[in-house]
């Protein structure tokens, strides 16, 4: 069967399925929306049968196209995992080098690198903590992890990681009578768009600001008030009940990006720690019950 089939083919369908869409999928591919439509389509003619159904605004696997999409996903990615043990041994060796949000990168990402380097032994992730703008050449930084609330502009490849969660949090003994809220300045609209997410609810809370996340959920860890914060900033905390919800888990709107100065597909570590990111922020919404 498979002499029959174009694995070029092949490769249009996975980004198509991947990114829902021929139009961001041409993007990735820097190809036209009617070369990969022209390659869906002798890939569906050479099966027999159809892989996406057309709906207005975005394209939804068939069962068969959930079934070649898991495929091609193991495929691919074993062999990425070949290309890059190909790849100069000096290169692979390098370390890649992440910019990460301070919080996100102490409370959530730090803990889970002991995991991407038992999977991807072959190169080490070296993290420096920052936000905002991001100078790759001049800091020397190969990707970022940013939300999407400044403009990175057209010459950064981004991939979209996750979208933002957000949630109110104190002690169990403060849970019902927390007058003070502790808000990061890091995120300017925070606190304003918590009280029209929840309106009328914290009209009489006295407001603390503190420069990062960190502070803020150590201020309520010490049992001095509330914090609005990123569900994944507090995972650890909330499995343990060191911390419990004072309201289901909301979205602001923003998402996590992975940010580059090159395209992904040029270096494979690049993909590969994109792919586990994606992976790892996926498993840490399913432990809230997020779709």
């Amino acid at each position: 069967m498979i002499e029959r089939l174009s694995l070029n083919s092949l490769k249009f369908f996975y980004y198509v399925a991947r990114y829902e869409s021929m139009t961001i999928a041409a993007e990735k591919l820097f190809v036209t929306q009617g070369a990969v439509s022209k390659q869906l389509k002798n890939l569906e003619d050479s099966l027999g049968f159809s892989l996406f159904i057309r709906e207005t605004r975005k394209l939804r696997l068939t069962s068969e196209g959930e079934v070649l999409f898991d495929c091609c996903q193991q495929v691919f990615q074993h062999i990425d995992q070949c290309l890059m043990q190909l790849q100069d041994k000096t290169k692979a060796q390098r370390n890649l080098v992440l910019s990460c949000e301070p919080t996100l990168a102490m409370k959530w990402l730090i803990p889970r690198l002991a995991q991407f380097k038992q999977l991807y032994p072959d190169f080490e992730v070296s993290l420096f903590t920052g936000g905002g703008a991001v100078n790759f050449k001049d800091q020397n930084i190969d990707l970022a992890l940013r939300r999407d609330d400044f403009d990175w502009g057209k010459a950064i490849y981004s991939e979209k990681i996750a979208d933002e969660y957000m949630l109110c949090v104190a002690t169990k003994n403060n849970s019902r009578h927390a007058k003070q809220m502790f808000i990061s300045t890091s995120r300017p609209r925070l606190w304003q768009h918590f009280k029209e997410t929840h309106k009328g609810q914290y009209q009489d809370c006295k407001k603390s600001s503190l420069e990062h996340f960190y502070l803020c959920i150590e201020a309520c860890l010490a049992g001095l008030g509330a914090t609005v914060v990123s569900a994944y900033m507090v995972e650890r905390e909330i499995k343990y009940q060191m911390l419990e919800l004072l309201h289901p888990v909301y979205q602001d709107g923003s998402a996590y990006f992975l940010l580059s100065a090159q395209p992904f597909e040029d270096d494979m570590r690049k993909v590969l720690f994109r792919d586990w990111l994606s992976a790892e922020m996926r498993a840490s919404q399913l432990r809230f019950g997020l779709s």
